[in-house]
């Protein structure tokens, strides 16, 4: 079996591969020969995608952090 550092990066190869190209899928979106659409809802697309984004990267930040949160009145 797989040890867990390379099953990370055999998946993370994986998944941003992925992601890559359905990025480029998106962009192919702005050609207007072929599509319509509006600024606003470019705006919700990529406000979606950054939003995604930056959850994921919060969740890398915050992996191996301790529970040791510290509360004040």
């Amino acid at each position: 079996m797989r040890d867990k550092k390379q099953k990370f990066i055999d998946l993370a190869e994986k998944r941003v591969s992925r992601v890559i190209k359905d990025i480029r899928l998106v962009g192919n979106l702005s050609n207007r020969s072929n599509y319509v659409f509006k600024d606003e809802q470019v705006k919700k697309i990529f406000a979606a995608i950054e939003t995604e984004m930056r959850a994921a990267r919060k969740r890398f930040e915050s992996a191996g952090s301790s529970d040791d949160a510290v509360f004040k009145l």
